[in-house]
């Protein structure tokens, strides 16, 4: 990784994992656009080690999106320690476990958030990983499988014992899934005893938000999911106008062309188009007739037809 390129955590602005978003294109548009780390959406590590060609599409990246955390998540600590040292062969920044997955069809394998129950087993695992890459290794969390279990005191012990670089928290339990209010009060609890950096995150609106939120409980970075999705903006501050809007949504779509190839690209850019017009004028109209385009040319016309209505 070059000097331009090292990430540095303080004060920093990161893209979150997550599963369905956070492909090249994504990732690549976060970067260009201010995020200071930008994070795979997660990849199971029984799959890698299996050597599946779904899975092993999920470990590409391009050097124009350093710097970049892969995520992986399982419960074998053997088979993630596996999986770790064939993800470093593809030589990212970093590699960050997921615990805080909710997802029922992770959770059910014992996975991602199911882990919060067993802090040992999460020592296990973090050891043995570690003790098999040559890069820094995180983790991302919840405060606690539901209100009655919030145990992130041992779970950060834990991953602290077992020697992560630092901790991403989510700022709800698993039982809210993403339901009611992230609780950075809580976050800020976290930040007070841990020894290693913490990443909050959880309900981040803006960049302002962000830089609020680390400076009022005490992160050294903040982590946007949800909120970038169709505004790669977020991670610089800036206001984009309608046209900037547009012909980034064209720049979206034309990476994901190249990547997935047309039919399959245009109509995985759908969830895309949506957010990146969500709560324009005349928005409703236009995303029922970008829902059934099937064309890239096709597509432009809609947009540039769209951005007159505003001029």
């Amino acid at each position: 990784m070059s000097d331009k390129k090292k990430f540095n955590i303080n004060g920093a602005i990161i893209l979150a994992p997550i599963a369905g978003f956070t492909d090249i294109p994504f990732r690549k548009l976060a970067v260009e656009n201010g995020a200071s780390l930008v994070v795979t959406e997660l990849i199971s590590s029984e799959g890698i080690v299996r050597g599946g060609a779904k899975t092993l599409e999920f470990l590409d990246f391009n050097d124009d999106e350093r710097p970049l955390s892969i995520q992986i998540f399982g419960k074998n600590p053997d088979t993630m320690a596996e999986a770790a040292s064939l993800v470093e062969m593809k030589k990212p920044d970093m590699i960050d476990i997921n615990f805080g997955c909710p997802a029922q069809k992770v959770n059910k394998s014992g996975s991602g958030a199911a882990l919060l129950k067993d802090p040992e087993r999460i020592r296990q695992i973090v050891d043995k990983v570690v003790s098999r890459v040559n890069i820094d290794v995180t983790a991302k969390i919840r405060l606690g499988w539901d209100d009655n279990s919030k145990n992130y005191r041992d779970v950060v012990k834990a991953l602290q014992d077992g020697g992560v670089k630092f901790i991403a928290v989510h700022g709800r339990t698993r039982e809210q899934r993403y339901s009611g209010v992230a609780d950075w009060e809580e976050i800020s609890k976290i930040v007070d005893f841990a020894d290693v950096p913490i990443v909050g995150n959880g309900d981040i609106i803006s960049y302002d938000d962000a830089k609020e939120k680390m400076k009022k409980y005490g992160c050294a970075a903040a982590m946007i999911g949800r909120a970038a999705i169709g505004n790669p903006w977020i991670f610089s501050g800036k206001i984009p106008t309608v046209t900037e809007r547009i012909e980034m949504v064209k720049k979206h779509l034309d990476l994901m062309i190249e990547r997935y190839g047309k039919e399959k690209g245009i109509i995985l850019m759908r969830k895309h188009v949506v957010k990146y017009i969500n709560g324009l004028r005349h928005a409703s109209r236009t995303r029922e007739v970008l829902m059934v385009a099937t064309e890239r040319g096709e597509i432009l016309s809609i947009l540039n037809d769209f951005l007159t209505k505003f001029h």
